[in-house]
């Protein structure tokens, strides 16, 4: 009766490996991301002709290579969400290691490609964004630490998880890359949240965010122009949030065609960063809605299948990546759409980029792996492993 209460599904003695992962796995949000891969090829179509033409490229380079990495985004989804939990925090947490020796050694080896911040590794044939692979891998460690804290006798993994978490935000910052390193604060607050910290303790920490985040505006000139330009009544026609604005009023409801936009002549991210912009003006309203309702599938699917699950680790890590999952997609589209400050960040699945497609891939591979339906231990198993 208790696992059928939490969802649990009994193991079939003997079945192969391929038959149980089906079986449980979340297929909703397994198609979910699969409609979302979609809309971005789709989407890709219609924005990135216009750079490819003017890069020398053929008409659909980029669509090409976008489908090439999502098939080894896909590839290492599925091959991930088989694994075990256990296998899932051995991996990331190898993983986190190499991402942040990568990411320490950005100012050193890193390139910019002229957009003022030192984010890639330049392989001549394609270049690599090591904070996308960092992000899910951090969320996993830190989830390892808070829950080794709920043995009697284990370490201070919260506090060790938050001066982690502080300490790869100002190497984010430095780069710099303010909306990485947002996301990797909100996630491990949530997790904190989830793993039972104080009200008062996540009011000081916001507070902490705040004054960091007033201490930029007033030392970075970075920091200073896109927070005025956000704060500022006027909209410049000629920014980049300019015309994406003005391609999202002019869409409308249901857009004004397929291949009848013209924002992705103007936008140099329309592919990537502004995707939605060229969904917004070809397709409309609709199909917006219909790729934040994709998102919202993945998100909630996974933390209803969490609420039932005892073990902290699983608990935590999926509730993380989930969380990481949501907060990108939001701050791509608020960016988009003039509700939050200009921040260079994907929308997963759909904008244009090798290192974001399969870092969303193994992220969303852990996330499938964690949230599968498995047998549940007794709650006084779990409690009597903790003495």
């Amino acid at each position: 009766m208790t696992e059928m209460v939490h969802g649990a599904v009994a193991e079939k003695p003997g079945e192969p490996l391929l038959p149980r992962w089906w079986r449980t796995v979340d297929r909703w949000s397994l198609g979910a991301v699969l409609g979302l891969f979609v809309i971005g090829l789709l989407l890709g179509l219609a924005a990135s002709p216009p750079l490819a033409s003017r890069n020398g490229l053929d008409p659909f380079h980029y669509v090409t290579r976008q489908a090439f990495f999502g098939v080894i985004a896909f590839a290492a989804m599925i091959v991930v969400s088989m694994m075990s939990p256990t296998e899932i925090r051995r991996k990331a947490v190898l993983g986190f290691l190499a991402a942040t020796i990568a990411v320490a050694l950005l100012p050193v080896f890193g390139t910019d490609f002229g957009k003022g911040a030192t984010r890639w590794y330049s392989l001549g044939f394609a270049s690599v964004q090591p904070s996308e692979f960092l992000k899910p891998a951090f969320v996993v460690f830190s989830a390892w630490l808070m829950a080794a804290s709920y043995d009697l006798s284990g370490p201070p993994g919260r506090a060790m998880s938050f001066v982690v978490a502080v300490i790869l935000a100002l190497i984010l910052a430095l780069q710099p890359d303010f909306g990485q390193a947002s996301l990797i604060l909100a996630a491990w607050g949530l997790m904190y949240f989830v793993a039972g910290a104080s009200i008062l303790l996540l009011v000081l920490c916001a507070a902490g965010v705040v004054g960091a985040g007033l201490f930029a505006y007033a030392n970075s000139e970075h920091v200073a122009r896109r927070i005025d330009g956000f704060l500022s009544p006027d909209i410049d026609p000629r920014t980049q949030i300019g015309f994406a604005t003005n391609a999202i009023q002019e869409g409308g409801f249901f857009g004004v065609g397929v291949g009848e936009g013209t924002v992705k002549w103007s936008l140099p991210d329309a592919h990537t960063d502004f995707i939605i912009a060229v969904a917004a003006e070809e397709f409309g309203l609709l199909l917006c809605l219909l790729v934040i309702a994709l998102f919202a599938v993945v998100v909630i699917r996974s933390f209803m299948r969490l609420l039932g699950e005892r073990d902290p680790f699983i608990r935590l890590a999926g509730t993380g990546l989930a969380a990481l999952f949501g907060m990108q997609a939001i701050i791509n589209l608020g960016v988009a759409a003039r509700l939050l400050p200009a921040k260079g960040m994907t929308l997963p699945f759909v904008s244009y980029g090798g290192s974001s497609i399969v870092a969303a891939g193994l992220a969303m591979g852990m996330l499938l792996a964690l949230t599968r339906h498995r047998p549940q231990d007794h709650l006084s198993e779990i409690i009597g492993r903790g003495r």
